[in-house]
């Protein structure tokens, strides 16, 4: 039997954490729940979960502060739980590198939808990069200009220099890289990135492309290499 994935809720809505966790517990997962963003923090960072489900209002660390420093030594997958009013607190974390945010009120099947999706490609990764590969590893990178993936380690390098992408930036830019020169629609990216049976915005896709470009200009101030065309989608030009 698979051991039981793990997820963790970070919430200082008791409501929620009972009731998500019962959900997740219904569906087949292991949780652990925290009340405020410090605790949890140290437990993700001392015992990762699968996954993590964080609100962004918090008292004695907020979800966005709590990314921030997750990020600077984890890729751990998180999702944002968010209100109404904090559209503009949505946006920066996936900036930051969320990997989803669901808005209050939510559906818990919409939520467990998006954990399984995320957990999939996670898990997608971590197979290819511990699978022997079939071919010899030149056979399986991905060369566009000064750019560089092998999708088998999950490793990106752009003029020789190692940049950092979480799951869902790796498959939106090996989906460009594939075809450059073709613009991708946040359609085709979303399909791309996400499975079947989840559905995100355009401004998901959209916050994920600040964020690649974001990633690369630290190593090349100069990159230009994802175009945009405006009401048309993303493009990747390997010149």
């Amino acid at each position: 039997m698979s051991p039981q994935q793990v997820i963790a809720l970070v919430d200082d809505d008791r409501n929620i954490l009972t009731t998500v966790s019962i959900a997740l517990q219904a569906e087949g997962f292991a949780t652990r729940v925290y009340s405020d963003g410090e605790t949890a923090l140290k437990a993700l960072l001392e015992n990762p979960p699968d996954l993590a489900v964080c609100d962004i209002k918090m008292p004695r660390m907020d979800g966005l502060e709590l990314l921030q420093k997750l990020r600077a030594k984890s890729a751990l997958p998180l999702i944002f739980l968010t209100s109404k009013d904090e559209e503009p607190d949505e946006a920066l974390g996936l900036a930051m590198g969320a990997d989803d945010y669901i808005a209050k009120p939510f559906s818990q099947r919409l939520l467990i939808a998006r954990i399984r999706a995320i957990l999939r490609r996670a898990e997608l990764v971590r197979s290819e990069a511990e699978a022997e590969p079939a071919e010899p590893e030149a056979a399986a990178t991905i060369q566009r200009g000064r750019l560089e993936m092998d999708p088998t380690r999950h490793r990106v390098n752009w003029g020789g220099k190692p940049v950092s992408l979480t799951v869902t930036e790796f498959l939106i830019l090996e989906a460009l890289a594939l075809r450059p020169g073709v613009i991708k629609s946040r359609n085709q990216l979303m399909d791309a990135a996400y499975s079947d049976d989840v559905f995100v915005d355009d401004r998901t896709i959209d916050s994920h492309i600040k964020r690649l470009r974001r990633k690369f200009r630290a190593v090349d101030p100069q990159f230009g290499a994802i175009e945009t065309l405006y009401g048309a989608g993303y493009s990747f030009a390997d010149g």
